[in-house]
């Protein structure tokens, strides 16, 4: 018997200890998963939050841009279609020439260093028309002004320095087309805009005469009108400044490598003819 009781009692402990640990791993997953649930809510809630300040900032940036995009044209309005229109046709027209002149200068430069190479090479494998076809198959001023010379080779070096020198002029003059309109436009931007300064402040005046008083709220609207037109006039000129000095930079540079090229195939034909 006392076996038996000690067999139930050892059954009994080892039932109770099976019982605690069941439950405990039960404890133990409803926990893991209640942890994993916040887990997921706390990335969804901040996952929603960032989408928010995402759509609050692209929102804000778009009502910038109309509010930007609406004060423009306000302040155009403004200022008067008569003066307004004029200054902002001035824009127009020099920014069609500059970039029409930028997008020719672009065209224009050219490796002179490669050219000198390719033409040498030419001279002495092919001669003078072997020479004349890769100047003819090149783009630029420089090779024009080499075609020139090259043509004229059998006159002599003398002669082919002064073609090269003429033909460099005619170059430049292409180069230089149309910029004294942007310097134009330039200069008549803002004389607009003061024109409409002058008018504006008459306008204000004989408001005051016609009123027989100095008041604030009569003055302002002419006043207002003046400082527009003035303010529109200069953004202009500053605008077409900037493009005007970056295209006689550019005419520069180009006008230097000719310059350098020339005096180079100079030399290259004088060797050439010692060659010969």
């Amino acid at each position: 018997m006392k076996k038996l009781f000690a067999f139930i009692a050892v059954f009994g402990i080892l039932l109770g200890v099976s019982f605690n640990s069941v439950a405990q791993d039960e404890t133990t997953d409803e926990t893991a998963v209640e942890l994993t649930d916040s887990t997921e809510m706390e990335e969804a809630i901040d996952t929603v939050a960032v989408e928010e300040v995402v759509a609050e900032e692209v929102v804000a940036e778009v009502e910038v841009k109309e509010t930007l995009h609406k004060k423009i044209k306000v302040k155009f309005i403004e200022g008067g279609p008569e003066f307004m229109g004029i200054v902002l046709l001035c824009l127009i027209l020099g920014l069609a020439i500059a970039i029409e002149r930028i997008i020719y200068l672009n065209l224009a430069s050219t490796n002179t260093n490669k050219l000198l190479l390719s033409v040498e090479e030419a001279l002495n494998q092919g001669g003078v028309e072997a020479a004349k076809e890769v100047c003819r198959n090149t783009r630029g001023p420089v090779a024009s002004i080499f075609y020139q010379g090259l043509d004229r080779m059998d006159e002599g070096v003398d002669v082919v320095e002064k073609s090269v020198v003429a033909y460099g002029s005619v170059q430049m003059g292409l180069l230089e087309k149309g910029i004294t309109w942007i310097s134009l436009f330039i200069a008549t931007a803002p004389m607009l805009g003061f024109m409409g300064t002058v008018i504006g402040m008459i306008g204000a005046f004989d408001s005051i005469e016609a009123a027989g008083d100095i008041s604030p709220s009569l003055v302002a609207g002419g006043i207002k009108i003046a400082l527009l037109t003035t303010v529109g006039g200069l953004i202009v000129a500053v605008i077409l400044q900037v493009f005007y000095n970056y295209i006689i930079s550019k005419i520069d540079s180009i006008v230097n490598d000719m310059e350098d090229a020339s005096i180079s195939l100079i030399d290259i034909l004088v060797k050439y003819n010692l060659k010969k």
